[in-house]
């Protein structure tokens, strides 16, 4: 018999009908107490050798329905390797056709980050001797927003932060910060040593644990969009970004990337603060050279593509980015990586892919010290 589950950390899938395997239906739930819907994540039984037809109905309700255009759906039997499976976005629908090689498979929008695989992350990285796990305070559902500090106390020191999935949804971005935190408590990297004599890194792997928990595409448990609470957050809406905010003023900074993923553009790209009301010909100066450094430490990233530019005073100061960037007047940016494929190098079997997310991340080692 086929059977379709998401009871588990991160799983999104109503199910509508599964008994013929050529027509199954489902939708996407939408996030907790909001009405966005894209991310989508199940675990399909008992199909071995079968023709499936997967179709989400309600895929045209979704936050970016521009997502679904060109975009290939992720599959995979061990949760490990996550490979495209054929898609096609019409009349509304996203339909997903599949054979499985074997008797249970996972599907989902991109490759997920689980709850399990982040406590693994900052436990493992606790256990170098130049990095220290802290909880900063408690989500509203009441589990710890975990912070990494990478360096030593020196004061002296360029202070640089990163943070990433305030967009539960956004998995790649755990994944770049995967690759960022492994390289920097790499004592045989020569770079990530540099680095670090000249700079302490302050890192908040996933912003949004309960939205990653609950299969949330964009927000946290209370509804809450975190990337546009940075102008005014409340310990009862957005404890998560709250808390956070506290400690970069305790801390001070000269440097912040807030990593995310796009669902529509088939690039990766950075979304900068030329609209903030502080922005000067030094940061124009360090944004030029930023982008510089990091399209030669990685051809992944563009300049090409991305958001259009705000107008000088413009920039939404709600935003994590704009709102840190004139705050702190330091560079500030956003980094925006696809669930499709980079267009520009593009990869048939994984599209754009957790290994990619890595490399991206292990990339601003490099970039920095540059």
């Amino acid at each position: 018999k086929l059977t379709i589950s998401s009871n588990f950390d991160s799983g999104n899938i109503e199910v509508i009908s599964a008994e013929n395997p050529e027509n199954i239906q489902l939708n996407i739930r939408k996030d907790s107490n909001s009405e966005f819907l894209q991310w989508f994540y199940f675990r399909m039984q008992g199909a071995k050798d079968q023709p499936c037809n997967i179709h989400l109905l309600n895929a045209k309700d979704a936050g970016y329905p521009e997502g679904w255009d060109n975009y290939q759906a992720r599959a995979s039997y061990d949760r490990e390797e996550w490979f495209q499976i054929p898609t096609k976005y019409e009349n509304g629908v996203l339909s997903l056709d599949f054979t499985p090689e074997f008797d249970s498979v996972y599907i989902a929008y991109f490759a997920p980050f689980t709850y399990e695989q982040h406590m693994d992350l900052v436990h493992n990285a606790q256990l170098s001797p130049i990095c220290k796990l802290e909880s900063l305070g408690e989500t509203t559902q009441g589990r710890s927003i975990d912070f990494l500090k990478i360096g030593d106390d020196d004061p002296k020191k360029k202070k640089l932060w990163v943070i990433a999935r305030q967009h539960p949804g956004e998995s790649m971005a755990e994944w770049f910060m995967l690759g960022l935190i492994s390289r920097l408590i790499d004592e045989e990297d020569s770079v990530a040593i540099s680095l670090l004599e000249k700079a302490n890194f302050y890192i908040v792997p996933n912003m949004n644990i309960d939205g990653s928990i609950l299969g949330n595409l964009r927000v946290n448990a209370k509804g809450i969009d975190l990337n546009r609470e940075w102008a005014e957050p409340s310990i009862e809406n957005s404890p998560e970004v709250y808390y956070v905010k506290q400690k970069m003023k305790a801390t001070g900074m000269d440097f912040m990337l807030d990593v995310h993923g796009d669902e529509g553009l088939p690039y990766v790209f950075i979304s900068g603060i030329e609209g903030i009301p502080s922005f000067d010909e030094k940061l124009k100066t360090l944004t030029d050279q930023f982008m510089a450094n990091w399209k030669m430490a990685n051809p992944d990233i563009q300049d090409v593509h991305g958001y259009p530019k705000n107008e000088p005073g413009k920039a939404n100061l709600k935003i994590c980015s704009k709102n840190i960037g004139e705050e702190f007047k330091c560079l500030s940016q956003t980094l925006e990586m696809p669930f499709k494929q980079n267009d520009n190098i593009p990869d048939a079997e994984y599209g754009w892919s957790t290994e990619r997310s890595i490399k991206l991340g292990e990339s601003l080692v490099n970039t920095l010290l540059n």
